[in-house]
């Protein structure tokens, strides 16, 4: 099956879903000991959104918001909000494009934790822009515990996103992360801890960071940028640049225009 790209992606025609059920209704047959969990968390449901819902419930099941209720929550995000459910598809795209570890939809969707946990900050944000601050701030604790990733449900992240591997990362309350982006593990979209307010970076399209790298302050990566692992960025990053090192400064440049569809780490010359 082809790739779904933005424009095709529709309630009445969804290819990434077909994928996954295609994929995962073979491997119910190839291995019998994980055919009672294929079944429950995918083959039983009629849609992704229902699948998902199922899935990210049982993950954050606690003893204070059991995954019965975790999932009348989620299901509600998704019935209010449609555009929910285009950015899942999108993100998922993501992974299975640009993880060279991905060989399908269905391997990230079941088991990549940093899918699982953008996913689940999706419902926060649902909830904090709707005023449940309380119940977007648990959830936040939870995928913090179980994923070890930690996002502010405030933050403002666009789609087709991929977190590789999601270990630690970190992104901030005021931070904004733009589309086609790629953050490796260990990155933190943080503030300086001397600010107050708008304290946090903002991550243009098509932007790949690199393992460890620290972003820090209210400042900006440009679009189609590239920072390299392990980097402190205190400044603002240009357009179509690399930056490297502490403190991070301008190295070079990326390969393409847009560095995070690649996963291309190189330097194309210098600036």
């Amino acid at each position: 099956m082809t790739n779904p790209t933005r424009e095709s992606i529709s309630r009445h025609s969804d290819p990434v879903w077909e994928c996954i059920r295609e994929s995962v209704a073979t491997a119910a047959q190839q291995e019998p000991v994980l055919a009672s969990f294929l079944h429950a968390t995918v083959l039983n449901h009629d849609s992704l959104e229902a699948s998902l819902s199922f899935l990210l419930a049982q993950k954050l099941d606690s003893m204070n918001a059991p995954a019965l209720l975790l999932r009348e929550v989620i299901d509600e995000a998704f019935s209010t909000d449609s555009t929910i459910g285009d950015t899942i598809r999108l993100d998922l795209s993501a992974v299975k494009e640009r993880d060279s570890a991905c060989p399908d939809h269905a391997v990230p969707f079941l088991f990549f934790k940093g899918f699982h946990a953008l996913q689940s900050y999706r419902i926060a944000n649902w909830l904090w822009n709707h005023d449940r601050h309380p119940l977007a701030l648990f959830l936040q604790n939870r995928i913090s515990c179980e994923f070890s990733v930690d996002i502010h449900p405030a933050a403002r992240i666009g789609s087709g996103i991929l977190l590789d591997h999601a270990s630690g990362v970190v992104i901030g309350e005021t931070a904004v992360v733009g589309n086609d982006v790629s953050i490796m593990q260990a990155v933190t979209l943080g503030g300086t801890g001397k600010e107050s307010g708008d304290r946090h970076p903002k991550i243009g399209n098509g932007v790949l960071i690199g393992a460890g790298a620290k972003i820090l302050g209210n400042i900006r990566v440009g679009d189609g940028a590239m920072v390299s692992a392990g980097s402190v960025v205190l400044k603002d990053v240009p357009e179509h640049t690399t930056v490297a090192g502490v403190p991070a400064k301008v190295v070079g440049k990326p390969c393409s225009d847009a560095p995070a569809l690649e996963m291309n780490h190189e330097l194309s010359g210098q600036p």
